[in-house]
């Protein structure tokens, strides 16, 4: 008769909450100031965060100022995503958002000025590429880990959505 050995259960990883986002300036940033944190659809909470804080930033920011930002941003954040996610047992944890806000940045930083809509459409594409993971943004999503990989398959669908966009645009130049 054999006996069953007990192992000792690993403490369950921490949860996203504010208490867990304040503790370390790195998951403030990773979590998108709160952003990541919504119970519905933290992706599209980033994003939406992206959209509102880069037209009140433009206020003060301009394009070599942006390109600045979006650059450091995206430095700091393969670092930023990938101790967060760890902290959260996770490869690429759901509530770790500033990957989506400097992809959406990126874009807006390209497309702008555009009006409502094209923002709109930017928005609904970016979300798009990236929720749906087709095309290259599911390959690096899928083989491409840690923090790198967590900003790569947002700057993947950002470059999708920039691209529908530009021929979009172009086509619509055509009729």
């Amino acid at each position: 008769m054999t006996v069953p050995v007990s192992t000792p259960s690993l403490p369950a990883p921490p949860r996203a909450t504010w208490r867990f986002m304040l503790r370390n300036p790195l998951r403030l940033l990773a979590l998108g100031f709160g952003s990541g944190l919504s119970p519905i659809a933290p992706g599209t909470a980033g994003t939406l965060f992206a959209w509102a804080s880069f037209l009140i930033l433009s206020h003060w920011l301009g394009p070599t100022a942006w390109g600045v930002l979006i650059a450091v941003g995206a430095v700091v954040g393969i670092w930023a995503c990938g101790s967060t996610s760890r902290a959260l047992g996770l490869d690429d944890a759901s509530p770790v958002v500033w990957d989506e806000i400097i992809a959406f940045w990126l874009v807006l930083w390209l497309v702008m000025p555009a009006g409502w809509a094209e923002q709109l459409a930017a928005f609904l594409l970016f979300r798009a590429f990236d929720a749906g993971k087709w095309l290259a943004v599911g390959w690096a999503d899928r083989h491409v880990k840690g923090g790198f990989g967590i900003m790569l398959d947002d700057l993947i669908a950002a470059a999708f959505a920039l691209l529908v966009l530009a021929l979009g645009i172009r086509l619509y130049a055509l009729v």
